[in-house]
Order: structure tokens, then C-alpha cells, then sequence
């Protein structure tokens, strides 16, 4: 394709719509996992930068998460900030491996309910902690301690000014967000997120309200590379499984990310390989510079598809951008209320949840809406690590279940040769229950001969179990018709007593 003055001035036009949408994100998702908030623009800046100009999605765009928020935030509070940039160098380094393996197609086969129930729970931990942040409040660690405390919360607000104030500005900042995108010509002008927290800026600075704002320390001074104790640590297994994390969750949700954006535009269709590999030399970037983790993500994505974007050039503009503004007028984000960024995430975090899905699933794939719903209980209650996994196990058991059906057919050749009993199906462990159920109700007095020559699949479990039956049921079958054979006798011998007398 050749590139020509209408393709720039459509990617031109795109990528400054994107980077508006990316200011207030980038600032509060860094904020909110509690990092500086330039560290929120310099993975962003990555992202358009690096990223950007790598192949695998033309269109979509990569940055900071809402996704990963939680999870950044419990390692920076257990492990450092200094340490996050190891944690994400190295986690790049295996998105990197992963690609070169071409195992970025294999994300695909990650249960779909399990990512919604991963997103769902991350959404429910983020809105539950940045609910305290909409009062200017500290929240607890934990998710349980999250939800428990809110009733304190409310109370503890109610009583305090200042606290009421805060809660207004963010409570103000979430109704121009459902609001904003109502009013066609506003929209047009600006997205929604940007103008939440411009008007919430405003407000703030006219009436010179007593909320916290965004501390700023300054580009180069937030930028922190880890230092070689940093990389000394990554040996104990919380640091490895917080990789192992980042990892896994920020490629699986830029690969699922890809496959929503390549229904939205005609263009090229995703390389998940070549897409895998950018995100890893992405975050292998971030790690290095100690900035937060990158994923692909939709929302800014469908801003680029929306506002025109042909070509991977609106991405790197909006990389470009992000550059300039955090470069020239890092000032402006010492203006901006907390508050106003928890209203942001607040919302993010609710999108996150999968509302409109969750009926037609319970309705027509009951089994998918239950492993959504204990994979985000288990990420609310426990972190997200664990969540993932049982939701993937989940996964796992549910479709071994669904695919072992099973049945005996059983034909009778007469009665003096043996029952053939023929085993249909996928003989595994999770149905041991009703096949030996069905086996047990079989003649306890013949003798079976058990083929299993018609079985798709049969596990060890199985395999075991069904021989132990058939050489214990015959065992018992003849001992039957041996003291069938010795009581005849017997009782000839007793009904000839019974005549003589």
C-alpha cells in the first residue's frame, strides 16, 4: 500500500484523538498502582515509540492497563518500586521467548470465560479500592478488607468536609463519563475522559478546593532502571510468580485485545507471533526504564479504529505526543485532583465487568457462566495469581467433563457363554462414578467379557479400574454358580428325605 497524503492526514487525525484518551488513563491507572505518574506516560510513550513501530496489529494500540493495575500495585506495595522495573523486564524477555516459540496462537485456546472472569475481578478489586481513593482515603490492602471496609468508608466520609468535597469532584468526574458521549458535538471536540478531568481540573483550581491532587516529580526524576539487587531478588517464588503473572495476563489480554480490534477495521489481520514479540520488546523497554507494565488495550485501540486510523503511524503519533507532553508541560499534572483519576478508573473498572454477556451465557452455557463467576470471586477474595489459576483449572474440568460421555452397550450370546459388555465413549476419571454404576448393575451370577476396542480415549484411572472390575466380577460370578452346582445336590438329597417320610 502506498502512503499517501490522505493516509497521513487520517493517521494524523487519529493518533491525537488517541492521545487524549491516553493522558487521563496513563496518569491514573500509574497513579492508582501506586507509582509516580509520569511512569503512566512513559509506558505509554513505549508503547506508541517501540511498539508501535513493530509488526503483528496495524491499528491497535499499546499502554498501561486497567487489567494489570491491582496486580502492579500489590507488587510495588510488597516488593518496591524499584523492583517493578526487573519484574517487567524480565516478563518481557518471556513474551519475547513465547513469540520466537510462536506460541502467541495458542492464547487463543484460553477459555474465554475465564479472561471475562479474570477482567470482572480485576474490575471489582480496582472499583472497590479506588472508591476510598474518590474520598481522598487510604485502602486497605487486601480485596476482602476493600469491601468489608466500605460501610467505615461511607461513614468516615459523611463526617468529614473535605472528604465530601473529594467524593463530589469524582462522583462528578463518573457522570460526565456516561454523559460526555450523549452530546454528539462535544464528543466530537474532545473524548470523554479528557474532558472529565479537565472540568474536574477546572473546578478545582476556580474554587481552590481542599482535595489532594497528582504529585509531580518530574520525567527523568520518576524514571527509575532497577538496579542489580533489584534482579538478586527474582529467585524467590513470590517474584517469579509475579512475573509468571504479568506475563501471562498482559499477553493474553493484548492477544484477545488483537482479535477484538481485527473485528472492527478491514485492514491487515494480527500476526499473534510478530504481535506476541512487540508487546515483549515493549515491556523489555519499560522494565529497563522502570516503568509500569504494557498491555494492548481496547479502549484507546477503538479510538483509533473509530477516529479514522489506516495505518500503524497514528500509534506512533500518539507516542510522539505523549513525549512532548510529558517533556513540556509535566506541570499540568500537578493540577489535576485524585479524585477526578479514581472517577476514571472507576469507570474503567466497571467496563472491565461483563454486564451484557453474563445472561445470554447463563442462559445458553451455563458451565461458562459459573467458571466466570468463581475465577473473579477467587481473584476478589484471594489475588489475582490464584484467581487465574483456578479459573483455568475450572476451565480444564469443565471441558474433560463435557467431552467424557460414556455408555455400555451389552448383548447376551446365551446362557451358558459370557455377557459381552462393550464400552462406548471417553473413558476417564471424572466419569469412574457412572461407569462403574452401570457395570455394578450387570448380572452378579454371569460370567462378562469386557471389550473395550470401541473406546475414543480411556485414562489410566480407567484403564485400572476396569479390569479390577471384570476380574472381580467374574471371580464372584463363578463362586456364585459354585454354590449354585453344590446346593443342587443338597437340596435333591433334602426333597427325597421329604417323600420317604
Amino acid at each position: 500500500m502506498t502512503y499517501s497524503k490522505s493516509l497521513l492526514r487520517a493517521d494524523f487525525t487519529a493518533s491525537l484523538v488517541v492521545f487524549l484518551v491516553a493522558v487521563p488513563l496513563c496518569v491514573g491507572i500509574a497513579v492508582a498502582s501506586g507509582v509516580p505518574a509520569e511512569l503512566g506516560l512513559v509506558t505509554g510513550i513505549v508503547g506508541g515509540l517501540v511498539t508501535g513501530f513493530l509488526p503483528g496489529s496495524s491499528i491497535q494500540v499499546s499502554g498501561p492497563a486497567a487489567g494489570l493495575t491491582v496486580l502492579v500495585y500489590e507488587a510495588v506495595q510488597t516488593y518496591g518500586v524499584s523492583a517493578l522495573g526487573a519484574l517487567v523486564l524480565l516478563a518481557g524477555l518471556l513474551q519475547l521467548l513465547m513469540g520466537a516459540l510462536r506460541l502467541g496462537r495458542w492464547f487463543r485456546a484460553i477459555s474465554v470465560s475465564v479472561v471475562q472472569g479474570m477482567l470482572a475481578g480485576i474490575g471489582l478489586v480496582l472499583i472497590a479500592g479506588q472508591l476510598y481513593s474518590l474520598a481522598d482515603a487510604k485502602a486497605p490492602g487486601s480485596g476482602p478488607e476493600k469491601i468489608l471496609g466500605l460501610g467505615g468508608l461511607v461513614l468516615d466520609t459523611v463526617g468529614d468536609g473535605a472528604a465530601l468535597t473529594a467524593f463530589a469532584v469524582g462522583a462528578g468526574t463518573i457522570a460526565v463519563l456516561l454523559l460526555w458521549p450523549k452530546w454528539s458535538a462535544g464528543a466530537r471536540v474532545l473524548p470523554a475522559p479528557l474532558a472529565a478531568v479537565l472540568l474536574a481540573t477546572a473546578a478545582t483550581a476556580v474554587f481552590d478546593l481542599p482535595i489532594a491532587r497528582v504529585e509531580v516529580k518530574g520525567l527523568l526524576d520518576a524514571v527509575q532502571p532497577p538496579g542489580l539487587g533489584d534482579f538478586g531478588n527474582l529467585a524467590s517464588i513470590g517474584m517469579l510468580s509475579t512475573v509468571l503473572a504479568f506475563t501471562l495476563i498482559a499477553s493474553a489480554e493484548s492477544l484477545f485485545s488483537a482479535a477484538a480490534v481485527d473485528r472492527l477495521h478491514d485492514g491487515p489481520r494480527t500476526d499473534y507471533d510478530k504481535e506476541l514479540m512487540a508487546q515483549g520488546a515493549g515491556n523489555t523497554v519499560c522494565g529497563v526504564l522502570g516503568a509500569l507494565p504494557m498491555t494492548a488495550v481496547i479502549v484507546r485501540s477503538s479510538a483509533n479504529v473509530a477516529a479514522g486510523a489506516k495505518t500503524k503511524v497514528s500509534r506512533v503519533l500518539h507516542g510522539v505526543w505523549l513525549l512532548v507532553f510529558a517533556a513540556a508541560i509535566p506541570g499540568a499534572l500537578g493540577m489535576i485532583p485524585l479524585s477526578a483519576l479514581a472517577g476514571i478508573l472507576v469507570h474503567a473498572g466497571w467496563k472491565l465487568i461483563p454486564l451484557r454477556e453474563l445472561g445470554p451465557m447463563w442462559r445458553q452455557h451455563r458451565a461458562e457462566a459459573v467458571v466466570l463467576a468463581v475465577t473473579a470471586l477467587a481473584i476478589v477474595l484471594t489475588n489475582m495469581f490464584e484467581g487465574v489459576l483456578l479459573g483455568l483449572l475450572m476451565a480444564v474440568v469443565k471441558t474433560a467433563w463435557e467431552t467424557s460421555h460414556i455408555h455400555v452397550e451389552t448383548e447376551d450370546p446365551g446362557e451358558d457363554l459370557p455377557l459381552r459388555v462393550t464400552v462406548l465413549g471417553n473413558a476417564t476419571f471424572l466419569r469412574l462414578p457412572k461407569l462403574q454404576d452401570q457395570l455394578d448393575a450387570l448380572p452378579a451370577d454371569r460370567r462378562v467379557e469386557l471389550r473395550l476396542e470401541k473406546l475414543r480415549h480411556m485414562d489410566h484411572a480407567c484403564g485400572l479400574a476396569l479390569s479390577t472390575w471384570e476380574e472381580q466380577h467374574n471371580k464372584m460370578a463363578d463362586q456364585t454358580a459354585e454354590r449354585a452346582r453344590t446346593a443342587e445336590p443338597a437340596a435333591a438329597e433334602r426333597e427325597g428325605e421329604d417323600l420317604l417320610t
